[in-house]
């Protein structure tokens, strides 16, 4: 494989690659991550992981690249990342109780090909309390991750089930990574 290059500086995708012990650099784009209106969330995720690795891509022609883009959806509406302590809030009183869909887009690429594909995995919270979103936010764990939850971390203890990729959850599927990835090989 070819000198390997994570589009990303998120600490959770970099310790994923890692676990399959794989050799990579870090190099986070500056893409806009707007939502289109009436953008489907399939079509965000993925095209922003393939906005992510193009932009590392046109700076690095030799390298193989790996980019991904995480986001929830429940109720037809996108969720990502909290602004506030308020938005925290809103967006755990939204998936209190309920299920929720994680998707995450992953794009591999070199100067030959570009390879995508999306990955949904269901989340149910169990209700929360106003207490129990108080004591999360004091941990400072939200902060920065889609949905306001990271479920390799505290907030383990308020999923009551997941139906798919655990990976996928964490912010990047490894199992459909490495598939990507062999593909592109194979095709190089």
């Amino acid at each position: 494989m070819a000198h390997l290059i994570l589009a990303s500086s998120s600490p959770r995708r970099q310790e994923l690659l890692l676990q399959l012990g794989l050799a990579f650099d870090v190099h986070s784009p500056d893409v806009d991550e707007s939502v289109n209106e009436h953008e489907q969330i399939d079509h965000y995720v993925s095209r922003l992981a393939k906005s992510k690795a193009q932009a590392v891509l046109s700076l690095h022609p030799e390298a193989t690249i790996v980019a991904a883009d995480t986001s929830l959806i429940v109720a037809d509406q996108i969720i990502g990342k909290p602004a506030s302590k308020q938005h925290a809030f809103e967006i755990w009183g939204v998936l209190s109780g309920r299920k929720h869909e994680v998707l995450t887009g992953v794009c591999v690429a070199n100067a030959n090909q570009l390879l995508s594909t999306v990955v949904r995995t269901e989340v149910e919270f169990q209700a929360l309390s106003l207490k129990d979103m108080e004591d999360y936010w004091a941990t400072g764990e939200p902060l920065g991750k889609a949905g306001g939850y990271a479920i390799q971390g505290i907030a383990a203890k308020y999923v009551t089930r997941i139906n798919g990729s655990y990976s996928n959850v964490v912010g990047l599927p490894l199992h459909e990574t490495i598939q990507l990835l062999d593909r592109l090989d194979q095709c190089s």
